[in-house]
């Protein structure tokens, strides 16, 4: 089955290279599922390694990118989208996009986790949401999530809406609603 899978990832450039390398590993076995990648559509940092490592394993690119950061779009994108604004951009990325896998990232990933998490416990979509977390990134973020459901402010159905998985490959079986058993952090 062929899906398009949208990657939330940085585009800082102070990331460390191993990142960038996670985000080219993703965007090769994406391809090589002969899924299409939905990215941000920035051609910096992770954000444009995955999209250019998905290119070169002969993937198809979709780039959305917000009006205000043209100046950084990945022009080698299949379909390159302009969103007027990072809301419509967010909202755009979700909807182009069969699954939702975050890389880590900083607090642009976080939104768009946080964006599609809630829109998902709300109904707006069923989409698997899935955490790519090799070394621990999202740790303290899941952490703060286990504290709010132990509060009350957080359900269960909540917590067991998104995937936290530690390989590429679990990852995207998880995207393709083969789900791996549980990881803990």
């Amino acid at each position: 089955m062929a899906l398009s899978v949208c990657v939330f990832c940085s585009s800082s450039d102070a990331v460390d290279a191993r990142y960038v390398r996670l985000a080219e590993e993703v965007g090769t076995a994406v391809a090589a599922r002969g899924w299409t990648l939905v990215s941000g559509g920035e051609h910096v940092s992770m954000m444009g390694a995955v999209a250019a490592a998905a290119r070169a394993a002969g993937g198809q690119t979709v780039g959305i990118v917000s009006d205000s950061l043209l100046h950084r779009a990945d022009r080698d994108s299949d379909r390159l989208v302009v969103a007027r604004g990072m809301s419509a951009r967010k909202q755009r990325m979700c909807d182009e996009a069969d699954a939702l896998l975050a890389l880590p990232g900083g607090l642009g990933t976080c939104d768009e986790i946080f964006t599609a998490w809630t829109e998902r416990m709300v109904g707006a979509h069923a989409k698997p949401l899935v955490l790519l977390d090799p070394d621990n990134h999202f740790g303290g973020l899941l952490d703060w999530v286990a504290d709010a459901r132990a509060r009350g402010f957080v359900t269960e159905r909540s917590l067991a809406a998104v995937r936290h998985v530690r390989t590429v490959a679990d990852a995207l079986d998880t995207c393709a609603g083969r789900l791996p058993a549980a990881t803990t952090r």
